[in-house]
């Protein structure tokens, strides 16, 4: 049985991929900051259910509560990172803090909590580690110059991290989202969405349950000849 860590597991993507790994047998802590009584909620109900969900509530931007999240679990065999921020303004608009706050949770979370987790993976020279981009890392997005650019650094850092990883059998990917059904984007206009739909080939979202699906292979022994890679689930918006 494999331990594996969700963070952001209080969204519906992070959700849908903790689900994923639940039903595969997989022990699945699930890290939350916001939302921790829903979490709590849903773990409640899956080991009703004989499924082995853990509720985390902790700040992935803060080192010692990753250590303490990892050691809570006792290993982790695979991390997904996938806590997140949206951030919508104009550069001039966007304060220190903003900036700070996005990188903070997307890159400086993601290097936390590969810490922790690394010396149990290195041990085992064995593990699996899915970070969880977006399409506006790969090609920018205008108003959204922040969160582009902490989601491009989540890919550089993903990248990277495979070459110095994948001689101790640890493989690190990243997956990266187009626009999905969500309540954070359930948020955007209609006509907005209607646009954006319009010029995805598939046109249409995607749904939380297709991204978790993405995340689970990556994680699966079938993806054991794939590291380094970056995974668009975004309908053909992005190639």
């Amino acid at each position: 049985m494999r331990t594996v860590l969700v963070t952001g597991a209080s969204g519906a993507i992070g959700r849908a991929t903790a689900l994923a790994f639940l039903q595969e047998g997989d022990r699945v802590g699930l890290g939350c900051f916001r939302r921790a009584g829903e979490t709590q909620a849903f773990c409640a109900q899956a080991r009703a259910q004989g499924l082995n969900a853990q509720c985390l509530p902790f700040d992935a931007r803060d080192p010692a509560a990753c250590r303490a999240a990892v050691q809570a679990l006792g290993r982790v065999d695979v991390l997904v990172h996938n806590a997140g921020l949206p951030h919508i303004a104009l550069l001039q608009d966007t304060t220190d803090q903003a900036w700070r706050q996005l990188f903070a949770l997307h890159v400086d979370a993601a290097f936390y909590l590969t810490k922790a987790c690394l010396p149990h993976m290195l041990d085992r020279q064995a593990g699996c580690i899915v970070l969880v981009g977006s399409m506006w890392g790969q090609v920018g997005a205008s108003m959204e110059t922040a969160y582009s650019a902490a989601k491009a650094a989540l890919i550089g850092y993903a990248k990277a991290l495979a070459k110095e990883l994948g001689p101790s059998g640890i493989r690190v990917n990243c997956v990266c989202p187009g626009l999905i059904d969500t309540p954070m984007n359930a948020a955007l206009a209609p006509e907005a969405l209607a646009d954006i739909c319009e010029e995805t080939p598939l046109g249409r979202m995607g749904t939380p349950e297709e991204v978790a699906q993405a995340i689970r292979f990556l994680a699966s022994p079938q993806a054991g000849f794939i590291t380094g890679q970056v995974l668009g689930v975004n309908g053909g918006l992005v190639v």
